[in-house]
């Protein structure tokens, strides 16, 4: 595997960091769900600006002509790194209806740009199988292993789009992560720090999108 390859899963598959449970990466959010016209889930919408560091490190080992940009081809390729290398992690996109998990299929692309010292990611996600517009929908956009923060500037970056929605509730909710803490204590353990994937803390913590339908 070629080294900028490397350096991106390593950075993007996001393996356990030991003693390292904090934000490496940082990522300005927008997401937006759309209805299908048969009153199910149509597709699930996301956009991604990194952080300058990371966007000039991805830029560093891409950039093959040297050219301090990246073309189309290197566009390209930095989209096809991150879909290989995110498909395990579900693209950090996690919806539940009335609880129960509801799968999403591995986006056909993931298109990149770079704009102002920034890489940006967009690509859309569809479920399995069909997904009505009834009951408890949560979905929420976080890692895993605390190792990238995703971060919503305002209410309005996590969206529903499409008529089937006009009959639902919706909200976003932004949990305080030291009442997180103060309530989850029992489980916050020394295991935690030294291996985040097992737990459900970034889950926790995470803003996330409730519609009720």
């Amino acid at each position: 595997m070629k080294r900028s390859t490397l350096i991106l899963a390593a950075a993007l598959s996001l393996l356990p960091m030991a003693a390292n449970a904090h934000p490496h990466i940082f990522i300005d959010a927008k997401f937006s769900v759309a209805a299908a016209p048969d009153g199910t889930i149509g597709e699930l919408k996301n956009a991604w600006t990194f952080d300058e560091v990371f966007s000039s490190s991805v830029l560093l080992d891409f950039d093959k002509n040297g050219d301090m940009n990246l073309d189309a081809n290197e566009l390209k390729a930095v989209g096809k790194t991150v879909r290989e290398s995110l498909g395990k992690y579900n693209y950090y996109t996690n919806v539940t209806l009335n609880g129960k998990a509801v799968p999403m299929e591995k986006p056909d692309a993931m298109h990149a740009d770079y704009k102002d010292g920034a890489l940006t990611l967009t690509f859309s996600l569809k479920p399995v199988q069909k997904t009505p517009l009834k009951g408890l929908l949560i979905f929420g956009i976080y890692d895993p292993s605390l190792y990238t923060a995703v971060d919503f500037a305002t209410d309005t970056d996590m969206a529903t789009t499409g008529a089937s929605f006009g009959a639902c509730k919706r909200k976003v909710v932004r949990p305080n992560p030291d009442q997180v803490i103060a309530q989850n204590q029992a489980t916050l353990t020394t295991l935690f720090f030294n291996d985040p994937m097992g737990t459900n803390f970034s889950q926790l913590v995470a803003t996330r999108l409730e519609v009720q339908c």
